[in-house]
């Protein structure tokens, strides 16, 4: 059956309102009539430049606007990161998903380095995700080439609401970016959050957004925040777990092939709690004791947590063959040394404004 790729908002909202009951059993039969519900993809996330990003994302305490006591690091070397995608292949993981706190990605020594990084997880027989930020088409066939299995940018939430969340770029860069990386044959990687005080509406938004692309993104993280002090969503409530796996069990059945993947805000739930989102349809984690700056269960945790359930981790390249790494000096695609004109909207968000205020008294 060919995917619907034409979800209206009122169609998602009807699906995230069923009975509780009904939902979780409408999302695990289409979970199984397109994957292994006993098998889970894991992936480890490094964060390979840390903090000082330019962005105002009143989530995150990588903005160095806010003031959140993380402490920030210079781009990692190739070294470093080789032997942090071997001590993740070694616990398990299948994908090491590489992110640097960059507002778009700018080509020249730093890129070249990450771009070495890509061809030497890829070399070692792992699937390689990155998370730079926006980025160009040109950029985008460079991490292709480099053997890049995935390209992570997340739309965060609706259109509508992302305005309360973000001043300093558009929802249509990201989609733009989204756009870049779908000219290669790297898959992608896109969600968002829940808990930032967005309404239902807002979640269904964010999912048609997703569901309307066509093809759909090959995997979509759904996180849940994890309210950080300092930045402007500090005293948010946690996500109660009954909106988690709603939000999962939806995403599965409006998206069925794509891979659902949990992520932030494990920490904060049980082991009962997760069990019901991978029956939901959630068939892909972050394991590792850091999901980039925030807290993430344990990995012998999860392998626990794993071997209770009857869960398998997923191989390497089961879902799409592995990329071929071209060696720099053979690629077909050099740094253009782009400067592209990325959108700044600039509009007023009162609570970003106030953590920001607040960042400068401590100071």
């Amino acid at each position: 059956m060919a995917l619907k790729h034409d979800w209206t908002k009122e169609e998602i909202l009807e699906i995230y309102n069923k009975p509780f009951m009904e939902l979780l059993y409408e999302a695990a039969t289409v979970h199984r009539q397109h994957h292994d519900p006993n098998t889970v993809q894991v992936s480890t996330l490094l964060s390979i430049k840390t903090g000082g990003c330019p962005e105002d994302c009143g989530y995150c305490p990588q903005a160095a606007r806010y003031h959140t006591d993380l402490e920030g690091n210079d781009l990692m070397s190739v070294n470093q990161v080789k032997a942090q995608a071997l001590r993740a292949k070694a616990s398990g993981s299948s994908r090491v998903c590489m992110g640097a706190a960059w507002r778009n990605v700018k080509d020249g020594e730093e890129f070249d380095n990450v771009l070495e990084m890509v061809r030497t997880i890829n070399k070692l027989d792992m699937e390689v995700c990155c998370t730079l930020g926006m980025l160009t088409e040109n950029q985008a066939q460079r991490l292709a080439e480099a053997g890049l299995y995935a390209y992570n940018h997340n739309l965060d939430t609706s259109e509508d609401y992302y305005k309360e969340v973000i001043s300093t770029r558009g929802f249509d860069d990201r989609l733009k970016t989204i756009d870049n990386v779908r000219k290669t044959n790297v898959t992608v990687c896109s969600g968002g959050i829940i808990g930032m005080g967005e309404s239902e509406e807002d979640r269904a938004g964010m999912l048609v957004a997703l569901a309307t692309l066509n093809p759909q993104p090959e995997s979509v993280p759904i996180n849940a925040l994890v309210p950080v002090e300092g930045t402007p969503m500090e005293e948010q409530e946690p996500v109660p777990i009954w909106e988690m796996i709603r939000m999962v069990a939806t995403t599965r059945i409006v998206m069925p092939e794509t891979q659902v993947r949990l992520s932030a805000g494990r920490t904060q739930m049980s082991r009962e709690g997760q069990a019901m989102c991978f029956f939901a349809g959630a068939n892909s984690i972050f394991a590792g004791d850091k999901l980039l700056t925030t807290p993430n269960p344990d990995v012998n945790e999860d392998m626990e947590m794993f071997k209770m359930l009857g869960l398998n981790p997923q191989k390497a390249f089961e879902k799409k063959a592995q990329p071929e790494s071209i060696d720099a000096e053979k690629s077909q695609y050099q740094s253009k040394g782009e400067k592209p004109k990325w959108s700044r909207p600039a509009h007023k968000i009162e609570r970003n404004l106030e953590a920001q205020e607040k960042a400068k008294t401590k100071a």
